[in-house]
């Protein structure tokens, strides 16, 4: 029984990252091209994401600095620290965990520059609060979300792109985000670095 559980899990991650790869292709082109026009002019990417997203948004600016799967020089990007530990931080009182990424952004976001929210709900209103922030500063946003994209989808601008795995289930859509995370990571190191087999 444990065995069948265990083995369903794997079907419907893979049944949904296929269904996945079409429909998001375009999408994380231009997301690509979003990270490799910020990065190549000298500007760098902010990330963040709530609960496990958190984890993700710091993994993803952990490659673009340290690589990929190549050497290449190292692109600036930084994960922003997670609201709760802000908030532990602060004397402000009432919303402060809320508004804790909104001000990172804005003390380090400039023009220029683009965020990474990842989000599995896209309601969470610190995420909401760090978007209009980066709006503030003439950054770009690119919204990695699942479900129907929730309140986020209504504050992204015609130059944001938004990538929406859409599935209700939080661990498949964290699933497809890992793997859409790699691939902007590979698609940066293809366009900067030209295409090239993966020696392992």
């Amino acid at each position: 029984m444990l065995e069948q559980r265990i083995q369903q899990h794997f079907i419907d991650s893979a049944d949904l990252k296929y269904q996945a790869a079409q429909a998001l292709s375009q999408p994380i082109t231009a997301a690509v091209q979003a990270i490799l026009a910020c990065v190549t002019n000298g500007a760098k990417v902010l990330a963040c994401g709530s609960g496990p997203s958190a984890a993700q948004a710091q993994q993803f600016a952990a490659l673009c600095v340290m690589g990929f799967e190549r050497e290449r020089p190292e692109l600036a990007a930084l994960a922003l620290v997670p609201d709760a530990l802000w908030a532990a931080a602060t004397t402000t009182g009432a919303g402060a965990d809320i508004a804790a990424l909104a001000r990172q952004v804005r003390a380090l976001g400039q023009a220029g520059d683009l965020l990474l929210v990842i989000t599995t709900g896209g309601n969470e209103p610190a995420l909401l609060e760090a978007v209009q922030a980066a709006h503030e500063r003439d950054m770009t946003v690119v919204a990695l979300s699942g479900r129907d994209g929730g309140a986020l989808v209504t504050l992204l601008r015609d130059t944001d792109v938004q990538i929406c795995v859409q599935h209700d289930r939080a661990a498949r859509v964290r699933e497809v985000h890992a793997l859409v995370l790699h691939c902007l990571c590979d698609g940066v190191d293809a366009q900067l670095l030209g295409e090239q087999e993966i020696v392992l």
